[in-house]
């Protein structure tokens, strides 16, 4: 070795060298892949700890324990169901006026001002009467001198009357005289036709609102000549009570009709466009004699007092019309009904102690006051342990149960069979959950909680005082 060493004197100094870089990056290598382990299963232990990881968890479940998941429940209550039809309607006016001069002249006044209200009778502008008033005038005086020419005849007819009995006086003579007092009886009448006809025309000099209602924009100003039947003054409105047009397909006729036979008022509640504000409540009038075969609707009309002017002519408003209200229904919110391949069906929460299994899952701590607390504590609250993420409060059990559901109000719906008012139904995170799953009610096991109530909709129905058991629902879990 010496030897060779001697023949290379260079060789072995670096051969040394390139080995201990060797060690060095193998140890440090492994040095790093100890500290990624570590960390990595720590990360993992803090995870499961908290709730958040998969891993003790999954050690539960594959030893037959689940834990339980945090969902959201609602109480079965009771209250009262309105079999209701929406309908799209425009709301008509009783009365809808355009006011034309009946005479021709220039406009002296205008006696109202734009959007004022008018009673029937009330004067809105006035022609210059002065023309009219002077053919009154000239008419009167003629059917005094006409009226003046008859009496003077009907003298002389009782005069002649007398001769020809005397036979002083020919009877062609007399004859003619009562032909004369026809003939200006006839003249004084038509007289009196034309002074009536005079007095009219001034009448019409004073322009009335002929309904009570409202005046639009006036349409011409002082001084402008108007002619009659064609110069527009304004547009009379009658704004209460009001009157909302409206259709329901031919499916829904028969029951609306049954219940107009019967006698009943149905009610009809007009909403805006969005049907969230309530603009006024009426009743059901009258229907059309005909259905529409183009859209294979009935009209129907329903009256409004109107007394807050909220409904406006030509407006679009949405109809509801009430047929009947089904009374004591056992309700849920629409949230808590699942649907699948043989029915309708819900998730019922035992309100049962809570599962020893759960509380203890294999793998965790010992509950005991020896066990260190902060383990114990973070695992226990993932299975039912007094708060924290994993769901906080008692662990209960679920059972599927199917049920015969009826009409909806709002987010509520009503149920034939299947339930009881006080029972407590998952309304949220039902899609996670099979029969015996555990969940925990985060929100409502804490004290003070306060009930779940589903956003009531346009038009929903709330449940009398008088139901049972709490409002529906408790707060959903974060």
């Amino acid at each position: 070795m010496s030897s060779e060493t001697a023949q290379n004197p260079g060789t072995g100094p670096t051969e040394g060298a390139r080995m201990s870089r060797t060690k060095k990056i193998v140890w440090t290598a492994v040095v790093l892949a100890i500290v990624i382990v570590i960390g990595l299963i720590v990360h993992a232990r803090i995870v499961a700890q908290r709730g958040n990881g998969p891993a003790f968890s999954n050690a539960a479940r594959r030893a037959g324990f689940a834990a339980p998941l945090a969902v959201g429940v609602a109480h079965v209550t009771r209250g009262d169901v309105p079999i209701t039809i929406d309908s799209l309607g425009t709301v008509t006016p009783l009365a809808t006026v355009t006011v034309h001069p009946q005479v021709t002249g220039p406009l002296v006044k205008i006696a109202f001002t734009e959007g004022q209200p008018v009673k029937k009778g009330e004067l809105l502008a006035e022609i210059d009467p002065r023309p009219f008033q002077a053919t009154v005038d000239q008419d009167q005086a003629q059917v005094q001198h006409d009226e003046a020419l008859l009496n003077n005849a009907k003298v002389d007819q009782a005069r002649y009357k007398m001769l020809v009995a005397q036979n002083s006086l020919a009877e062609q003579t007399y004859a003619t005289q009562q032909a004369t007092v026809l003939q200006d009886q006839a003249t004084l009448a038509a007289d009196q036709a034309a002074l009536s006809s005079a007095k009219l025309n001034l009448s019409y000099c004073r322009i009335t609102s002929p309904v009570n209602g409202t005046v639009g924009l006036r349409q011409v100003d002082i001084g402008n000549v108007v002619s009659a039947y064609s110069s527009t003054i304004v547009v009379v409105t009658q704004l209460h009570p009001m009157s909302v047009l409206f259709t329901i397909p031919e499916d829904d006729l028969s029951r609306v009709l049954g219940r107009m036979r019967q006698g009943s008022k149905l009610q009809a509640v007009a909403y805006d466009r969005t049907f969230t504000t309530k603009l006024d409540t009426g009743v059901l009038a009258d229907t059309d004699n005909e259905m529409d075969p183009t859209t294979g609707t009935l009209k129907l009309r329903a009256m409004f007092s109107n007394k807050s002017l909220q409904l406006f002519p030509q407006q679009f408003v949405n109809v509801r019309l009430t047929l009947e209200t089904l009374q004591n229904q056992i309700l849920v919110p629409a949230a808590a009904v699942q649907s699948g391949a043989t029915g309708s069906y819900v998730y019922v929460v035992d309100k049962g102690n809570t599962p020893a299994a759960v509380n203890d899952p294999p793998g965790a701590p010992a509950t005991g006051a020896d066990a260190p607390a902060g383990r114990r504590g973070r695992r226990g609250r993932r299975f039912g342990g007094p708060g924290g993420p994993g769901g906080g409060g008692p662990v209960h059990t679920v059972h599927l149960r199917y049920v015969s559901t009826g009409p909806s109000v709002g987010d509520l719906v009503s149920i034939h069979s299947g339930l009881s008012v006080g029972e407590m139904v998952v309304v949220d995170g039902a899609e996670q959950l099979k029969d015996g799953s555990f969940v925990t009610t985060p929100r409502l096991d804490q004290p003070g909680a306060a009930a779940y109530s589903g956003s009531k909709r346009k038009g929903s129905h709330t449940p009398s005082p008088s139901s049972a058991g709490s409002a529906p629902g408790a707060q959903p879990a974060p």
